[in-house]
């Protein structure tokens, strides 16, 4: 809540006292009962708060967009959300943006501020780590910052990265998401002096153990100035690139 536009509104009379009392009672938060909707995490964060929606029913998701909508003007990102839960969330927002690949769902309400310092390079190993990706440029965007993506860049084709070195000296901070083994984060690491943020996905055959062997290796890196996330947590990765590109 912008406390400034309240007290305007309340001294041109556009609301009454009684009315900007109510809203502020419920600024720091609304108890949904299956949630509390933090309506102060821009304030202190920069960001609002993000929807988690995966485990969540279709009614709870509706429920905690209907109040974001109601009780202040961000925009919202939701994340790990299902066609179902975006196709009712377009009947209360029509302009609901929604990307499958990425399982993202954004509504704009205000203009996009530009606050990234430099740019945000995602570098896939392989197209199957896409999806992960997406989800990382959504958010990175959402957050106001320049993006670009270089996909299939894996080390099994290793001079595919190597032809792609301006790209890496060109970025303020990389993003790297491997499944398999997960080699290309410290390979990354040692030809950048850029922050890298790794990120494990749960692509590969059985002995991948659904990320944990990425995982692993992303943490054993030797390549120095590599941080590693959660396995398939693109968004994660982009939020942490994002404040350290507005540093």
């Amino acid at each position: 809540m912008d406390i400034t536009k309240l007290l305007e509104d309340v001294k041109s009379g556009a609301i009454s006292i009684d009315e900007a009392t109510k809203r502020l009672k419920t600024a720091p938060f609304d108890d949904l009962g299956y949630a509390l909707i933090d309506h102060h995490r821009q304030l202190r964060t920069g960001c609002p708060e993000v929807i988690y929606c995966a485990g969540k029913s279709v009614e709870q998701v509706k429920g905690i967009v209907r109040n974001l909508l109601e009780k202040g003007d961000s925009n919202v990102l939701g994340t790990r959300a299902t066609e179902d839960m975006v196709n009712e969330i377009i009947k209360i927002y029509p302009e609901t943006e929604w990307n499958a690949s990425a399982r993202t769902f954004v509504i704009r309400r205000q203009p996009v501020v530009k606050s990234g310092k430099g740019k945000i390079l995602i570098i896939t190993a392989g197209t199957s780590d896409i999806p992960i990706a997406d989800e990382a440029a959504v958010t990175a965007e959402f957050l106001g910052n320049d993006v670009e993506r270089l996909c299939d860049a894996g080390v099994a084709g290793l001079h595919r990265l190597l032809a792609k070195l301006n790209v890496l000296a060109s970025a303020r901070v990389i993003i790297v998401i491997a499944g398999m083994e997960g080699a290309l984060a410290s390979v990354v690491g040692g030809l950048t002096d850029k922050p890298v943020i790794a990120v494990p996905t749960s692509v590969g055959y059985g002995a991948s153990f659904g990320g944990m062997s990425a995982l692993l290796a992303m943490l054993n890196s030797c390549a120095n100035g590599v941080s590693v996330t959660n396995i398939d947590n693109g968004f994660g990765a982009a939020y942490i690139a994002s404040s350290i590109n507005k540093l």
